[in-house]
Order: C-alpha cells, then structure tokens, then sequence
C-alpha cells in the first residue's frame, strides 16, 4: 500500500506523517514539526492514518510475550502483530508495535515482512543483554573504586589501555577518559603508580620504544675449517667492566709490535644470514640498569667473545710501533690466549710491563689526535645498576687511565681500516662528525665540558670517507665491538671477505645496512638514557634524604643549571642572583616525578 496524506510512515527510525504528495515526492512531517521532501521509497508504510501528529503518539500497554508465543516463530505483518500484543490496529500501536520490532528481541524485518525469532534466539539474545548489563555494572563499580583510589584485583583488565597508553601502543584510555584524565603517556603512567598497578621498579621506556626486550635464541653452527695464525704464545689482555659477560677485543704487545685482537664474529655471523639478520634488527645491545639484552645469541658469545674458553678465534691486527706512530702491518685471522682483566685492576699495574708499556703508547697516540684537532671533553659518568631485589645503586665512573689504555689501540684499528678501505676500495660504514660550532665565552671546568659538549654536532654513518673532528682522525670506521655493535660487524664482514678473496657488500648494500641499524640504534641510545634516568629517579626515591654537591654549568634568566657529578643529572634552580659558572651548591632532593623524569633540588 502506498502512503497517502495524513498516514503514518517510517523515516530513518522515526515516526513521520504525511502531509503531501506531488511529482513522486512526499512532504512528510517530523515529530518536531520539521516538514522534508523524500522519495517514495525512502518511507515505510506504518498506519494508512488519518494521524494528527507524529509527537502526539500515546504510549500503548500491550502483552509482546504473548504474541510472540502465538506465533511461534513463524511470519507476520506490522497490522497482525499489533493486533496480537496491544488489541487494535492505530497509529499509536502501529508506531509501538516497530519499536518492539526495531528492539530486535522476539521480532525482526520491515514493517510489511516480519520475523518472529525461535526460542533458542531470543534466550542468546537475553544472555548477550545481560552480559552486557553486567559489564556494565562492572565498569560503573569499577570507576567508583577508581576515583576512590580504591582498586580491588579483578580491576586488571579494566587497567589493559592505560597500560598500552603508558607503552604507547595507543592513543586513548576509555579510564582517563572516564575519570577526566589527560590522554598522555605521562598521566597513564602516573595512574599505573597511583593505584599499584605499576611500582617504580616498572620501567617503561625500552617497551614504549619498541625496543627487544628478550634474549636473542637461534642455531650458531660451527666455525669454518680454514687456517688461521697461532698466537697464543702472546699475552693477551682483554680489559673492561666488572662484570662484561661479551670482551670481544684484547691487546698483545710483542716487542715494538701492538696486537690488537678482535673477536672473528664474522666467522659464524656472515651477510644475510639469520643471525645476521637478527643482530641488524636489533643493532646494537642494550645495556640497560637491569641487564644487558644482547644483540647476538648467548651460544655464540660463549664461542666468540675473547678469553670465554682456554682459546679463542680473532681477527688480528699488527702494528709496527717504532717510529712513534702506530702502523698498521698485518691483518690474520688467528687463534689466541686471552686473559681477562679489569679497567680498576689494570689502573693499579700501570707502573708494570706490558700496561707501562701499552700507556705510553696510549698517550701518544691521543697526543697525536689532539694535535690533529680532537676535542676531549671531561663530564662525569655513572653506572646505574639493579640489584635483584629492586635496590639501585649508583656508582661515579672515576676517569682511569686505563680506559685511556685501550680506547686509543681501539681508536688506532678504526682509522687503519678507515685507510685500508680507502686504499683497496672496500665499502665500508665510516663515522664522520662535521667541526664543533665555537663556544661564546667559553669556560673552563665542568661548565666548559658542558658548553663544549653541547657544540658537538652528532655524529653520522656514511660510505663516503670523512672526517670526524671529535676525534681529530681524517678517517675512522667502528670495528672493534662486533659482539655489540651491528655496524662493527659489517665493518668485519667487509675485511674477512677481503682477506679470503670472497665476495663484497657493494656500497648500496651497505647503504641500506646502515640505514636500517642507525634507525634501531637511535632507539637503543634513547632507551637506556632514558632508562638511566629513570632508575636514577627510583634512587631518589629510595633514598629520599638524598643531599649531594652540584656545579653551576649554565646561566638562563632566574635559573642555574646545575650539574650533579654523583648522579650525572642535570637539574634546574631558580634564583634571583646568579652564582658564578662552576660554582659549587649544596642541593638536598625536594621531590621526585616519576612519570615525567623530574626531580626538584633545594639548595641548602
């Protein structure tokens, strides 16, 4: 039937009346009074009328069970089953009868074609309602206890989004949303703390930062039969941190010739194999306050890393000491006999052969590099550490000279195969860093080391040759840390293929390497910065009498930036009269932000 004037019809779920008909369009009228112009078939026939008002429909009382009973699941009509539950046939029941079909419990369809659902779907319906009913009354109990700071365990699951929030993996949190929160990271964490969700010991930046949190696990096979030079008569120290689980370098001093010994990681780990693969996704380890996630598989660092078992398999370099200048004279893969040692225990043998003799090799090396321009910027270092029960300790790294020891024969291997590369055309990652902008006024002390250091641009990774200023070098490759660092491996790969006549990377494979790795070290780098930070902070807050001595290193207006040596923390004071650059302030802890990575200072 089509509809006429003053009949009741179905408009995108509402009742409409009709108050015109002309050229295949209706005017119909709205409950409000709007009156609108539609198709024909844009309406659905509800009561052929005369109706007065759309608004003025009077509520009817009827009986849909039973109706739904007496027609036991078969087909009926809008007219039909109004007559079923409300007793006549009206407007008002014809508008009330769709509302029961549009509820979708025991009815279903258009208005002239209507379903009656079985049994078995109206129970799943009423189940899915209730369901929802009660989770519903489960979240409002929910709010309740979490705007009263009252959360019981089984509110876990209601805590899920704030936690991907927190790690940013989402946007939003129907929580803070609901309690009036900001939709920040900072505020979720903050949650998370409040309610004991999350303590302090929870650290969130690796997760936030998509950063591998897990131990690399995959098949290391076994090191290919090939020759290999026998050095194992030489001393060979491996020196580095208390508690290093991965030395992959260590130095030989054997007359006026320094060996440099680097762990063969190329020898199991070659181009575009799983490991391979793995380590480039992962780029670098990650130290972390809590432990080291390593880039390469337990097993293989077990094989690998130098003075791990009675020999061990290196890449050797050779160089002639004589005239003063270290140069490079041979390149093997060999076999030595590694000793471990500490940076702490080799500084208290500086006075004996061979740490004497590998010192004043050092310092003229470095005499060289800042002759050459490099610039040596001295600001505290920590080590943050996790103990098993959650207690963090911080410990000041004093400036050895032992590190000085090694980081110049480790300096000395970059720059000659930074040359060798140059020389025999091998595509190589080079570091390069442009020259330092010029310091206004500069200062000497630790508010000097703070200019300086802020003048340094960063470095970059290159195929093309450069030089890094930093380190006053005209040329200079990472390669004596494969076991840590994915761009050293490559540098390995690169000269293992060299020296076994085998096949290399060309430049756009090493392109797309460094590409690829730099990206993943940045997050790396951020991680355990801003998990340093962290855990200093969860320090503070362990020791909340925490006092200490600051030095002024920067001057803004009303404000001192003022570095902690004991921390290695940057803090900022307000005051009125500015002390003196490198002054020296007494601070006491006031409080601590966990979420946002503050901490406030008084000065005492």
């Amino acid at each position: 039937m089509e509809p006429r004037v003053d009949s009741l019809v179905l408009y995108k779920g509402q009742p409409a009346v009709v108050r015109g008909a002309a050229d295949k369009k209706l005017t119909i009228e709205l409950p409000h009074g709007e009156r609108v112009s539609v198709r024909p078939k844009d309406v659905a026939l509800l009561h052929p009328g005369p109706v007065p008002h759309a608004g003025r429909l009077a509520p009817a009382q009827g009986d849909p069970v039973t109706a739904w009973e007496l027609l036991d699941s078969g087909r009926t009509t809008l007219a039909e089953l109004a007559e079923l539950t409300f007793g006549e046939y009206t407007p008002a029941t014809a508008w009330a009868t769709w509302q029961l079909v549009a509820d979708g419990l025991y009815f279903a369809g258009a208005p002239e074609a209507i379903i009656v659902h079985p049994a078995t779907k109206v129970a799943e319906t009423l189940a899915a309602r209730e369901a929802r009913a009660a989770e519903e009354r489960a979240w409002a109990a929910f709010v309740g206890r979490a705007e009263a700071g009252k959360l019981a365990a089984e509110d876990a699951r209601y805590l899920s989004d704030v936690v991907a929030l927190a790690l940013e993996k989402s946007e939003t949190s129907r929580v803070l949303r609901q309690l009036g929160r900001p939709q920040t990271r900072e505020a979720a964490h903050a949650f998370l703390l409040e309610t004991g969700h999350w303590t302090a010991v929870d650290n969130p930046y690796p997760a936030r930062l998509n950063v591998p949190t897990t131990q690399p696990d995959f098949f290391v096979g076994d090191l290919p039969d090939e020759p290999r030079r026998d050095l194992t008569h030489l001393l060979s120290l491996a020196i580095d941190d208390e508690g290093s689980s991965d030395p992959d370098d260590a130095l030989s001093l054997d007359g006026d010739t320094l060996w440099v010994h680097v762990a063969d990681v190329a020898a199991l780990v070659p181009p575009d194999s799983p490991a391979d693969l793995e380590a480039r996704n992962r780029a670098a380890n990650l130290y972390l306050p809590e432990g080291t996630i390593h880039m390469l598989p337990a097993a293989l660092t077990g094989r690998l890393a130098l003075g791990m078992g009675d020999v061990s398999p290196a890449l050797s370099f050779a160089f002639s000491t004589g005239d003063g200048r270290p140069a490079l004279r041979e390149v093997t893969l060999s076999w030595v006999r590694v000793t471990r040692t500490t940076y702490e225990a080799a500084e208290a043998r500086l006075d004996e052969s061979p740490y004497s003799d590998l010192l004043a090799l050092a310092e003229r090396a470095r005499a060289r590099r800042v002759a050459n321009g490099a610039v040596e910027i001295d600001l505290p270092e920590v080590k943050v550490r996790v103990g098993e029960n959650g207690c963090v300790t911080i410990k000041p790294l004093p400036p050895l000279r032992s590190r000085e020891l090694v980081r110049e024969a480790m300096l000395t291997v970059g720059e000659a195969l930074a040359r060798l590369g140059i020389e025999r055309g091998l595509p190589l990652a080079y570091s390069v860093q442009d020259a330092p902008s010029e310091v206004e006024s500069p200062a000497a002390g630790l508010a000097g080391a703070f200019a300086q250091r802020r003048a340094m641009p960063r470095s970059r990774l290159s195929v093309a040759p450069g030089r890094h200023a930093g380190l006053g070098l005209d040329q200079y490759v990472q390669a004596t840390s494969p076991l840590r660092r994915y761009l050293d491996l490559i540098a390995h790969q690169q000269l293992r293929a060299h020296l076994r006549g085998g096949e290399l990377l060309d430049a756009a494979a090493i392109t797309l390497r460094i590409g690829t790795a730099d990206a993943v070290a940045g997050s790396v780098r951020t991680a355990e910065r801003l998990s340093n930070q962290h855990w200093t902070l969860v320090y503070l807050l362990q020791n909340p009498n925490w006092a200490g001595e600051g030095v002024v290193v920067e001057q803004k207006a009303g404000r001192e930036l003022i570095l902690i040596p004991e921390l290695a923390w940057e803090t900022e004071v307000y005051r009125r009269q500015l002390r003196p650059l490198n002054s020296r302030v007494r601070l006491a802890v006031e409080s601590v932000d966990l979420p946002n990575r503050a901490a406030r200072f008084r000065a005492e």
